[in-house]
């Protein structure tokens, strides 16, 4: 059983619970009320924390994991505790059953005001060591998981023509971090189609933004560099208020946007944009690539990867020691 997230804890009170008010939260009693909500991957931490956030804000849950035990953990103590939420054991990775959790939600609360696309995966390993399988099936569930779900939600949405709010669960690895190859690329491209989303559903007044969370969690258990990154008391509830904002009416005209919460910090992460210079000629050959890059562009080089790394050329006039090959 989880723990009493209806009780109100005045102050800057800080408990670890997944779903309880966390250090620094103010209630957002009625937030969410008249509103339904599916969840993925909310059979524990962030998914959980974000159901029950939900829940405790007078929102009804659907609250989805494809282990339907976890799920039906996470619905219960809702309930409990005189919240409203269902639970859902579809495999978001099938078309057929994410159409199947949106369903449910239209079927026991009259329709879905919003989605929060939470399921993922993640491992880690270097490009010679990863596994086709393992990949494919990171893909399935982090980028088509994203959109099954997504569709049908868009869907049922622009029916009922209320609109609402999709939030992504993206990460900040879509920059690029070492040894998250797959996982990087998959949040890459649930960055992009929240930026797509947000252009095409603006006019159906359905809001869509991604959040970059960073939170002591089993995907960080399983990653050395994350758990020095992420000490044990950025619990997923100090995530959760970020998530709760985006779905209220609170953040109406907010779309289109990349959020990062680590716990004490919150920012806007910036998008991909056209770098000047932009050199122009009739055709380019290799000879005249070449001289742009040794005349112009060898200045305008982009450090990489969440990391910043310098490019090997820029290198030798920014570093003392030796540097790496590229």
């Amino acid at each position: 059983m989880g723990q009493d997230w209806t009780q109100s804890r005045p102050g800057w009170t800080d408990r670890a619970a997944a779903g309880a008010p966390q250090s620094g939260e103010k209630t957002m009693d009625g937030l969410m009320q008249g509103k339904a909500v599916v969840v993925t991957g909310a059979g524990r931490g962030l998914g959980e924390a974000f159901a029950v956030h939900v829940a405790r804000a007078g929102g009804a849950v659907v609250a989805n994991d494809i282990d339907a035990e976890l799920a039906e953990r996470t619905a219960e103590n809702i309930r409990v505790h005189g919240g409203r939420a269902v639970a859902s054991g579809h495999n978001v990775a099938e078309a057929g059953e994410a159409q199947e959790i949106v369903d449910l939600c239209v079927k026991e609360f009259g329709g879905i005001d919003g989605l929060v696309n939470n399921a993922g995966l993640n491992y880690e390993a270097l490009p010679w060591e990863d596994d086709a399988e393992q990949a494919r099936e990171l893909i399935q569930v982090n980028v088509l998981g994203v959109v099954n779900t997504g569709l049908a939600a868009i869907k049922a949405m622009v029916d009922a023509g209320t609109g609402g709010s999709i939030v992504n669960i993206s990460s900040g690895a879509s920059l690029g971090q070492r040894k998250l190859g797959v996982y990087a690329a998959s949040k890459g491209a649930v960055a992009s189609l929240t930026y797509s989303w947000a252009l095409d559903l603006e006019e159906a007044g359905i809001r869509v933004n991604a959040v970059c969370p960073l939170a002591h969690t089993r995907m960080v258990w399983k990653s050395e560099r994350s758990l020095r990154a992420c000490p044990p008391d950025r619990t997923p509830a100090r995530i959760a208020p970020v998530v709760l904002f985006l779905l209220g009416d609170g953040s109406h005209g907010i779309t289109g946007q990349m959020i990062r919460c680590n716990g004490p910090q919150l920012h806007v992460m910036g998008q991909p944009f056209l770098k000047q210079p932009i050199l122009e000629r009739p055709v380019w050959d290799t000879e005249t690539v070449q001289k742009a890059f040794d005349e112009v562009f060898a200045a305008h080089l982009e450090n990489y990867g969440l990391e910043k790394r310098v490019p090997p050329r820029l290198r030798k006039w920014t570093e003392t020691t030796s540097p790496r090959t590229a």
